[in-house]
């Protein structure tokens, strides 16, 4: 296929729609895993699945269940004030569920859930690019808020018992903002795209960068690169797009292993001291 065709008119906002979520999700995928729930994101995007199938049976626009569903689930998430990925692993588990079980009674469920699912970048209009433009101005502005406070809860976890400061709102907060982000990518990109997004490159930032703000910057990069190689491959070969992103992004972990070795062999050959990270010992 020619090169001219990554340049063609018809894929500009479908490109610029999913280079917006692949900088905004790696974000939000760096707070989650700073509160060890980076199950979230497959939680809930699989609830907003499941809300967006559930959407021919109410006659709404799927956008419009997709995040009331995943808003509901994480409102309730954020005032039981249970931690963890326990109850992410139970929104897993309901999506998946009812959004077959919907899809299976519906005439056109079935195609719907699979464009959930595997993704829909082609597809996308510019509603979808102003979607995940608010999405980027809201976390804008409300991060140089939540952030501080998000990581107070993190480091210094009876900070606000102890000042009698009630923390749950920080929570809740960013709970309904990740449940955002996750439904409005969900329709864009898929489930599984979208969860790779959240996952990797905080996993990865969170191995290889020191400080907060380096991890959350590398993180971005990560995620950008991926996705920026992910189009063109997917564009140039007529692939589909959700899988070969998942697919760069698994590629790319594998530098978590292969880095320290490599390194550690470099030292070997030099007479230095060898890393060994996986028992963090010298």
């Amino acid at each position: 296929m020619a090169l001219d065709t990554l340049f063609d008119p018809l894929f500009r906002l479908p490109f610029l729609t999913g280079l917006l979520y692949a900088c905004l999700l790696p974000a939000l995928g760096m707070y989650l895993r700073l509160r060890d729930e980076w199950l979230a994101a497959l939680g809930l995007t699989q609830i907003a699945a499941a809300g967006g199938v559930l959407s021919l049976f109410l006659g709404l626009p799927v956008l419009m269940a997709a995040l009331a569903t995943a808003a509901v689930a994480a409102g309730i998430k954020g005032l039981m004030q249970r931690p963890g990925n326990d109850t992410y692993a139970v929104m897993i588990l309901s999506g998946w569920s009812a959004t077959l079980l919907l899809a299976a009674n519906s005439p056109h469920g079935e195609e719907l859930s699979h464009a959930l699912v595997d993704g829909q970048l082609y597809f996308t209009g510019m509603e979808h690019l102003l979607s995940a433009g608010m999405l980027g101005l809201i976390i804008v502005m409300l991060f140089p808020w939540l952030s501080p406070r998000l990581l107070t809860a993190r480091f210094f976890p009876d900070h606000f018992s102890a000042n009698q400061i009630s923390g749950w709102r920080y929570h809740i907060t960013f709970d309904l903002l990740a449940a955002l982000g996750l439904a409005l990518a969900t329709q864009a990109i898929g489930v599984m795209a979208a969860f790779a997004l959240v996952f990797i490159p905080p996993w990865l930032a969170f191995a290889w960068a020191s400080g907060w703000r380096r991890s959350l910057l590398l993180a971005l990069v990560l995620g950008a690169i991926s996705y920026l190689a992910a189009f063109a491959l997917a564009i140039l070969f007529d692939q589909p797009f959700g899988p070969l992103l998942v697919a760069m992004l698994l590629l790319l972990s594998l530098m978590r292993w292969f880095l320290p070795r490599f390194a550690g062999l470099i030292k070997a050959r030099q007479g230095g001291p060898v890393c060994r990270s996986d028992k963090k010992t010298i």
